[in-house]
């Protein structure tokens, strides 16, 4: 007698993204199921530390919390910052995900991405974290390598393929072949270094503080990586005046927020360019046809793509869905025998 599809030890299996921004989740047989930002809220009371809420409520937080309680961001730069807070949301996430799905099994196989450039303790504490959420198998597969499977691209091939993902914390710069990772290098610029470059544009140019969620909004409102023609669009932004310390608003333009991305999106050329440099001639005339894909929330900053291209002379695009790609891929690496290989255990 054929059991039922809940019975299988397999039906509960997912693959996390689990990124410094967001977190998304992909479950066997159903496809991305969450995709909520990585913050959780922390209620302190007579001494004793509790979670009030995870996700979309605990962003809505940030920044404006009373004392008592916190809402915090456990992952920085790709990694755990805080194994304990960690675990939490993880578990937090996962039961969420699985939503009554899990009510016959609690044996879930974990898939975790991880940026290339992070260490073994690294990825021991979030094994370890994924684990003690209640995960009975964890196994990790490289960013770069997930974001090329979720973007469409040949890895499993003898043809090189190259991917930049422009994540919250990490940009991770690969080129792939054969199942594996021909190069692969790791900068520690992304989404949150553009919204610290504005906001520190602000507070130095106009004396005006700002939080994160405003500088994340001008982000995408006005970010770009090329200048507009003359000062592009306007918006209103608020903060705090640090002269009189009296809550103030005022207008900037696109072409200032170009200005103050200039570093950070120049240290995301600098990665690409010296990744181009480090690759072998054969992988090289591949990706003189493939091009570069772009994956990752940073993709969608306005016109990197043109700025990649001009700074490479090679065809850059933008992966059809960039901010899930990663977990897509990492989706399809679990439950596709064809890619075999990328998943490790170390």
């Amino acid at each position: 007698m054929k059991l039922p599809r809940f019975f299988s030890s397999t039906a509960c299996d997912m693959a996390i993204d689990l990124g410094t921004v967001n977190t998304v989740i992909h479950v066997r047989d159903r496809g991305i199921v969450l995709n909520e930002p990585s913050v959780i809220a922390i209620e302190t009371r007579d001494g004793i530390r509790k979670v009030k809420v995870v996700g979309n409520e605990a962003k809505l937080m940030m920044g404006k919390t009373p004392s008592g309680i916190q809402a915090i961001r456990p992952l920085r730069d790709g990694v755990i910052a805080d194994i304990d807070v960690a675990e939490q949301m993880i578990k937090h996430f996962m039961d969420k995900a699985l939503d009554g799905h899990s009510r016959f099994g609690r044996r879930h196989e974990v898939v975790i991405c991880v940026p290339t450039g992070s260490t073994m303790v690294e990825r021991r504490a979030l094994r370890d974290a994924a684990s003690n959420a209640g995960a009975y198998k964890v196994q990790l597969i490289e960013e770069p390598m997930a974001a090329a499977i979720g973007a469409g691209l040949p890895v499993t091939e003898p043809r090189g393929a190259m991917v930049v993902d422009i994540g919250g914390g990490t940009t991770e710069v690969a080129v792939l072949s054969l199942r594996g990772i021909a190069y692969s290098s790791s900068a520690r610029v992304g989404g949150d270094r553009l919204d610290d470059a504005i906001a520190s544009h602000i507070r130095r140019t106009h004396n005006l503080m700002i939080g994160e969620a405003t500088s994340e909004r001008v982000k995408c409102e006005l970010g770009a990586a090329t200048p507009p023609d003359g000062e592009g669009r306007r918006m209103i932004v608020k903060g705090r005046d640090l002269v009189n310390g009296r809550p103030a608003e005022m207008t900037i333009s696109e072409a200032e927020i170009v200005d103050a991305l200039s570093e950070p999106v120049g240290q995301i050329k600098m990665a690409v360019m010296t990744a181009l440099e480090q690759t072998a001639p054969e992988l090289s005339a591949d990706i003189i046809e493939e091009g570069i894909t772009l994956t990752g929330g940073g993709a969608l900053l306005q016109r990197l793509d043109e700025a990649l291209s001009d700074t490479t002379g090679l065809p850059v695009t933008v992966a059809e869905k960039p901010l899930i790609c990663v977990a897509m891929g990492a989706g399809r690496a679990l439950e596709d025998r064809a890619y075999d290989g990328v998943l490790t255990v170390s």
